[in-house]
């Protein structure tokens, strides 16, 4: 049997996200009968602008409910969040090398609405290892098990918990000079930075 590799679906998913994902072989296996969890990747990534770290946060409909499966949650569209996100994305990546290479790629998740957040973070995703040119496959989970795959990473990558990677390397970044280096923010930071060596840095 072919070894597998247990992820959540994020929104932009941070540098350690493809990390793991790079480091261990085998199919990718999306968890979608998860409880979804507040304050965590889901929902929110972090980018870098002139003044210091942003977190763009996607907004859900909230139910009654407390507890409801991951692939059954909706994006809120009450207030106009994805012109938000896509001008503070090109406020700071504007100046980035690659950013104008990539840029009609993402324009698509803000000009259009995806009624369910895993489905919008898994074609995000999707998108994404074709950038880093990382040739795996996606499956998507049949039901919640305490032990699905051998390697599991559905709690360990949170911003809560500090950096999953501890030794992620530098690369440049646009607003380095004011701020340092900012490590493990979405792995777009990465992409607008360093193109198609962005892989050499996984």
């Amino acid at each position: 049997m072919e070894s597998q590799l247990l992820l959540p679906a994020f929104y932009l998913p941070p540098i350690s996200y493809f990390h793991a994902i790079k480091q261990q072989e085998g199919a990718l296996v999306l968890e979608r009968f998860e409880h979804y969890p507040k304050q965590s990747y889901r929902t929110r990534a972090k980018i870098a602008t002139a003044n210091g770290v942003l977190d763009l946060i996607v907004p859900i409909v909230h139910g009654r409910k407390e507890r409801v499966a991951m692939k059954d949650i909706r994006i809120n569209y009450e207030h106009d969040w994805q012109r938000l996100h896509w001008l503070s994305l090109q406020t700071a990546y504007r100046s980035s090398a690659y950013f104008e290479y990539y840029e009609d790629d993402f324009y698509q998740f803000y000009d259009r609405q995806h009624d369910f957040l895993f489905d919008f973070n898994v074609a995000q995703l999707e998108l994404l290892l074709k950038c880093f040119k990382i040739n795996r496959a996606i499956t998507l989970s049949e039901g919640y098990e305490s032990s699905i795959a051998p390697v599991d990473f559905r709690t360990d990558i949170h911003p809560k918990k500090g950096n999953f990677w501890a030794e992620q390397p530098n690369y440049y970044q646009v607003f380095e000079e004011r701020h340092g280096f900012l490590s493990d923010l979405s792995a777009i930071d990465l992409l607008f930075n360093q193109g198609p060596q962005s892989k050499n840095f996984l």
